[in-house]
């Protein structure tokens, strides 16, 4: 340890609580927390929670250039101190600030403190005619070795034989240190760049680092991490860290090192003069500026975070290893879930792979995501949904392609629309209400799931169908809608008698059946007032549909709340051939930037499709509907899209990280049937699928 007038700082080797001050004179400090029994009145701030107490002062031995513990543990606080006139004198530091010294000019070398014996003359005498610059003891169970920074040259010495000894030439002859942690691991240091030396192999350094232009004051290893080395250079306020611990040894010619290099700044601004590790706190250090200001300094591990296939993370930070599991408690909703556990759990249930009852998908993922839901009834129309006989004369080439396409393409390609007024069921009253069909319209109300194949429009098996699940407030406007309002009253007759049924529905049923068209009348007041008061959609879109004028629907078509398939039929019903393309264009363009898998009944299974689905997965990251989504289309220019072969390709991965070896086998030949353009699978024998299996 090296003076020179500036503090520096050595720790007890026995008192992990003691540290020593040095400059001009010697200064014994307990560190304590702040504000504790032990912590004196007038004690030194380090940190917000430790603070050092000063308990002994020795001003009897000036001119420091190196001072040194005292090994052992008796004598307490005893240590030698080297000055600048070559001479060594042993000292203590007592509770009192005026201890006494042993006299300079009688210097102890060996022998025990307490029994008297004074020795005059050196044991050793090394180097002679070179100076030392400075010198370290190796750690060895049965060698006394001394490694000395000579002139030009490093040089370990075996004191059982003096005569020998081994050297190698060199600048870097300063701060010679050891690294605890590792004995054949040694640093020193020239001007500003360090020498990482082994001992195994001491001909050359294994590397050097290189510092900046300033020269180094102090290099010493952490003593609580292998492998972390902390360098100090002159007037600076940075201590720079280099992490070897990773480093192989001895290191071969071959080998480049890899070193991670970072710097900390422990006092703000102030000019560091020197530093200490701490002898068992895990990366804790003493650093003291030329005015003797003192800060307790911990410096925190970088943290290396790994993600499991399994969503678990672990980190580790120190000697501590954490791991955060997601809770796959039954409490847990399926919308606080990662999507990568979700994904996980439905390629368990074979989500997807139901090719028969298509819609029923939506199930396998829960069945309580609205979207999916959506997503999977559109697919199951699609796949399912044929044209009546008119349609298919008309389109026979192109009918494939016009399925895929969603309605955004099929109501461009609607002609011969007619306009009719219906009279309400059972009522001879006619209404007012403008209706338009074509047979583009009707293949429209196929795909949104109101009415069945064939050329009749017939929603009886659609209202019956909400009634089993409980949808009441929708299948009355849809009965509605088709102008049916006994139809309608009925269904919220029945809801509202219902088991846990809502008395509401009788409420709006009276409303709806004072029903009458007259522009000016009391009813049209009354029930336009009541909209406004009601939370659930369907009922308010039911009574936005009868106060409003035909052809301004805008209170039923954008009404956020209401399913995107039920607001589209409405308007394949009620918009002329003018107003629906636009009001569909810009439905489209609403979905396509929110990412609404309840877009894919406009947009189809086509490029606008493929689009929409983009912006699904960058909001979700949901590749594994994305990829049996696009799977489900016709086989062509949308298939061999690179943001779908993407999908396909990162969901074939996850299955290869979950270890879903059959799922994933199941899924490629799922792909196969699907798309003859993609690759065949690679063949493999029993035997070597069973090894890859048990690996």
């Amino acid at each position: 340890m090296s003076s020179g007038y500036k503090p520096d700082i050595l720790w007890s080797p026995h008192h992990a609580d003691r540290y020593v001050i040095c400059d001009t004179e010697l200064s014994l400090y307990r560190i304590g927390p702040a504000g504790s029994s032990e912590t004196k009145a007038g004690a030194l701030p380090l940190s917000e929670e430790t603070a050092a107490t000063l308990l002994a002062i020795n001003s009897d031995t000036p001119y420091m250039k190196c001072v040194a513990w005292y090994p052992k543990q008796e004598p307490e606080c005893l240590l030698a101190v080297g000055q600048a006139n070559g001479r060594v004198v042993l000292t203590s530091l007592g509770q009192s600030h005026n201890s006494k010294s042993v006299p300079a000019e009688k210097v102890r070398l060996s022998g025990d403190v307490d029994s008297g014996l004074v020795v005059t003359k050196p044991l050793y005498e090394l180097g002679q005619n070179d100076a030392c610059l400075s010198l370290c003891w190796l750690p060895r169970d049965h060698q006394k070795l001394l490694l000395a920074g000579m002139h030009r040259n490093l040089a370990i010495f075996d004191l059982r034989n003096t005569s020998q000894k081994t050297f190698v030439n060199t600048k870097a002859i300063q701060g010679v240190t050891v690294d605890p942690h590792f004995q054949d691991r040694v640093a020193s240091f020239f001007e500003g760049q360090v020498a990482i030396w082994d001992l195994r192999k001491f001909e050359k350094p294994v590397f050097t680092l290189t510092e900046q232009s300033k020269p180094l004051t102090k290099v010493a290893w952490c003593r609580t991490r292998m492998g972390l080395l902390a360098t100090l250079t002159r007037d600076s306020n940075i201590i720079r860290l280099y992490d070897m611990q990773h480093t192989p040894m001895p290191f071969g010619d071959e080998v480049e090192p890899t070193i991670i290099e970072r710097s900390v700044q422990p006092c703000s601004e102030s000019i560091i003069s020197s530093f200490a590790w701490h002898p068992s706190a895990q990366n804790r250090m003493v650093v003291v500026s030329p005015n003797r200001v003192m800060n307790d300094f911990t410096v925190f591990e970088r943290i290396s975070l790994a993600w499991s296939s399994t969503t678990a993370l672990m980190w580790a930070c120190g000697r501590h290893l954490y791991e955060c599991a997601e809770d796959a408690g039954q409490g847990v909703a399926a919308t606080e879930k990662d999507i990568a556990t979700k994904m996980r759990e439905r390629a368990q249930l074979r989500y997807g792979h139901d090719t028969m009852q298509v819609w029923r998908n939506h199930m396998l993922a829960g069945g309580d995501d609205p979207q999916l839901r959506s997503l999977w009834y559109t697919l199951h129309y699609i796949l399912h949904c044929s044209y009546t006989e008119n349609v298919e004369q008309k389109q026979q080439s192109n009918k494939q392609s016009l399925i895929y396409s969603g309605i955004k393409n099929i109501v461009k390609s609607s002609s011969g629309t007619t306009e009719t007024r219906h009279c309400w069921s059972g009522s001879d009253r006619q209404t007012d209400v403008p209706r338009y069909h074509s047979e583009e319209r009707s293949l429209a109300l196929q795909l949104c799931g109101w009415i069945s194949r064939g050329p009749d429009i017939d929603v009886e098996p659609f209202l019956k169908s909400l009634e089993q699940e409980g949808e009441r407030e929708r299948a009355a406007a849809v009965a509605l809608f088709n102008l049916d309002i006994r139809r309608a009253i009925q269904i919220l007759n029945k809801g509202a008698s219902a088991e846990k049924g809502d008395l509401n529905l009788t409420v709006v049923a009276m409303a709806l059946s004072g029903y009458t068209d007259e522009k000016n009348s009391l009813w049209r007041e009354m029930c336009s007032s009541l909209r406004l008061q009601l939370k659930k959609p369907y009922l308010c879109i039911m009574f936005a549909f009868l106060t409003s004028e035909p052809g301004a629907y805008d209170a039923v078509l954008y009404e956020s709340r209401v399913a995107v398939r039920d607001r589209v039929a409405f308007a394949c019903m009620f918009l002329n051939d003018a107003q629906l393309p636009r009001y569909i264009d810009k439905l489209t363009n609403e979905m396509k930037e929110a990412g609404n898998l309840e877009g894919i009944l406009l947009t189809g299974l086509t490029k606008d499709g493929v689009d929409l689905m983009e912006s699904y997965v960058d909001r979700t990251g949901d590749v594994q509907t994305a990829s049996f989504c696009m799977l489900k289309g016709s086989p062509g220019e949308v298939l061999k899209d690179p943001r779908v072969q993407c999908w396909i390709e990162n969901y074939r991965n996850l299955l290869d990280a979950w270890r879903f070896w059959h799922k994933r086998a199941e899924f490629d030949i799922h792909r196969s049937k699907l798309d003859p353009s993609s690759k065949p699978l690679a063949q493999v024998t029993d035997g070597s699928f069973k090894v890859l299996l048990q690996l």
